[in-house]
């Protein structure tokens, strides 16, 4: 971003005439990472689930290439009736999608079991759906922040001041933010300023139901990536730790999360400011 471009613009003047240092970062065994994330949009006719499972090996704190992972058997068990939705990967390597419509329509109080079978080892998640309200209203304001060309974006949504809900808020372009209900139980209104956005873009923002474990592991990932340079849920920091258990050997834990979301979206046109 521009200000941080700034900060080690004037950095380097200082420290221009100093050696270089090293750095040994030091390297683990690579890790399956297992990011398995889906939103029902419940809002919407006809009712719609996207998601998947992105399966991947943990790498050096520099590298940026991302190794795939398409040797697994991946399928999610309805603890309910003992359902099986199997997966296959699609033309991404390392993302696998349902092989069947059936998971199109998870349902709330449900458990829903993640199984993830990779190098003879087994690994198993349970969650349930959680709940999310829709997005009222989106529109531009005319408020900027630091640098005065920040454009602003208000979103409005009606919390259940009697239900405990955490959010998780999309706002396209990979960039999150993790929300509790506990500050704005109600009338939801608040604004997020977007950089260097132009006349004619268009932006969706969601909100996903999530619960308190995700509402903590989201909030670990967003402020460890800090925004920049890509997605915080492309592949979690190596110290996260989410709800997968090796069921096979403890000690090869995986990083990532399994996640089911409702969810609202709400698409909006960036317009020239007056």
């Amino acid at each position: 971003m521009k200000k941080l471009l700034y900060i080690l613009t004037i950095t380097l003047l200082f420290i221009n005439c100093e050696d270089v240092v090293e750095i040994d970062v030091p390297e683990g065994d690579p890790r399956l990472v297992i990011d398995a994330s889906f939103q029902k949009y419940f809002d919407e006719d006809p009712i719609t689930t996207e998601g998947g499972v992105k399966l991947s090996l943990s790498t050096p704190f520099y590298d940026e290439d991302i190794p795939p992972v398409s040797t697994a058997t991946v399928f999610i068990t309805n603890l309910q009736d003992n359902t099986v939705i199997n997966f296959e990967e699609s033309s991404e390597p390392g993302f696998y999608v349902p092989d069947t419509p059936f998971f199109e329509q998870p349902e709330l109080n449900i458990d829903y079991e993640l199984t993830v079978i990779y190098d003879n080892e087994t690994y198993k998640a349970t969650t349930q759906l959680f709940p999310t309200v829709p997005i009222d209203n989106i529109v531009q304001g005319d408020r900027t922040l630091f640098d005065g060309d920040e454009t602003e974006i208000i979103i409005s949504f009606t919390d259940d001041p009697l239900v405990d809900n955490f959010y998780l808020f999309d706002f396209d372009f990979n960039l999150y933010s993790a929300a509790e209900d506990r500050f704005i139980s109600g009338d939801g209104n608040f604004s997020y300023f977007y950089d260097d956005m132009v006349a004619g873009q268009e932006i969706t923002i969601k909100v996903l139901g999530i619960d308190k474990q995700y509402f903590e592991y989201s909030s670990q990932i967003i402020e460890q990536s800090g925004q920049d340079g890509g997605g915080p849920f492309e592949v979690p920091p190596t110290i996260a730790r989410g709800n997968i258990i090796n069921t096979t050997n403890s000690d090869n834990f995986a990083f990532g999360y399994f996640n089911l979301s409702e969810a609202d979206r709400f698409s909006l046109t960036i317009v020239e400011k007056e």
